[in-house]
């Protein structure tokens, strides 16, 4: 298939989910080292690099994007689905900190960019729940709108405390974690009356299941670092496989069909899983098998994500008008 001329028009923001995953696995193989060591380190470090390269070129894309095809990042933004994924640029920097916090060490530069990116998705976020809650009644998203992508912005926010303690901004990091645990429940009562209501959201979004796996797992590991008992990260644990084992029963149906970005929604949350799985186990021995059952995991399907993106790129496969279908489907009330 020919590489499309204005491919760059449908580099929607859920491509962002690549450095998320990037810099989600970098975290896992960090906490890796107490049992890996320097093998583990080394990964991390090359993940986090790959990650801020990731983001760089993502970043000056999107630029390109929105000088070039305005209309089309306006599109994105009154999407019923899309407009969730814009949470994925502050996620991707708050990651990217939290990655050169745990590598590198707290310094003023992370902390900026750590600001930048926790201030944007404080605002990201109250700009999608505003649509979603539907105060603007000129756009009325419906019950069909309400799929597992309005999760990334509640995860960005529990993300805070992973850096912002080391960076000096404990209290409004807890303050953001706080909306972070508030949000997250009532998003997943939502989810689960739209599946009850109108059933599942459409096959070509069936990976973004996993997305649900990430809020769990991130909570575990931000209360560990504010201080909270172990046995609420293991209530979180348990939680978030929960999540994951729901989650696999629809991965045949996923794979029935072709590759797409959406596939990315599945790195983030396995990685989040691992870390949170490796962290518990320093305490816990007997935790260790898992935990690295669980880094394993994340690895490889990260890996087949990175093959996958780029055979898609190369063949021209990706960045491609989104299905109609689809569209239709989600925007139906």
């Amino acid at each position: 298939m020919p590489f499309r001329p204005d491919a760059l028009k449908y580099l929607a923001p859920n491509w962002f989910a690549i450095v998320m995953s990037l810099c989600g696995l970098a975290l896992a193989w960090d906490r890796a080292a107490a049992v890996l060591g320097d093998l583990a380190d080394g990964c991390a470090l090359v993940l986090a690099g790959a990650a801020a390269l990731a983001f760089v070129a993502l970043a000056l894309l999107s630029l390109l994007r929105w000088q070039r095809f305005a209309g089309a990042v306006t599109a994105d933004m009154h999407h019923p689905v899309r407009h969730a994924f814009f949470a994925a640029m502050p996620v991707a920097v708050i990651l990217l900190a939290t990655c050169g916090v745990a590598l590198l060490g707290a310094n003023g530069w992370l902390a900026a960019l750590w600001w930048l990116g926790s201030l944007g998705q404080f605002g990201v976020t109250v700009w999608v729940l505003a649509r979603w809650l539907n105060v603007d009644k000129t756009r009325q998203p419906g019950w069909n709108a309400l799929t597992p992508a309005l999760i990334v912005p509640v995860v960005g926010n529990v993300l805070a405390p992973l850096a912002g303690e080391a960076l000096g901004a404990g209290g409004w990091a807890a303050a953001q974690f706080g909306l972070g645990v508030l949000l997250w429940p009532v998003l997943l009562a939502l989810l689960i009356a739209r599946i009850a209501t109108h059933g599942l959201w459409p096959e070509r979004l069936l990976p973004a299941t996993f997305i649900t796996v990430a809020p769990p797992a991130v909570i575990g590991s931000a209360a560990l670092q504010l201080g909270a008992p172990p046995a609420l990260a293991w209530m979180c644990w348990g939680a978030a496989l929960f999540f994951l084992l729901w989650s696999l029963h629809i991965v045949r149906r996923m794979l029935a069909q072709p590759f797409s970005v959406v596939f990315w929604s599945m790195g983030f949350p396995l990685a989040a899983f691992a870390a949170l799985s490796l962290r518990l186990a320093m305490q816990y021995p007997a935790a260790q098998a898992p935990a690295l059952i669980a880094l394993a995991l994340a690895s490889l399907v990260i890996v087949l994500l990175l093959l996958a993106t780029w055979k898609g790129l190369r063949s021209g496969a990706l960045l491609q008008p989104e299905p109609v279908a689809v569209i239709a489907e989600a925007a139906r009330a």
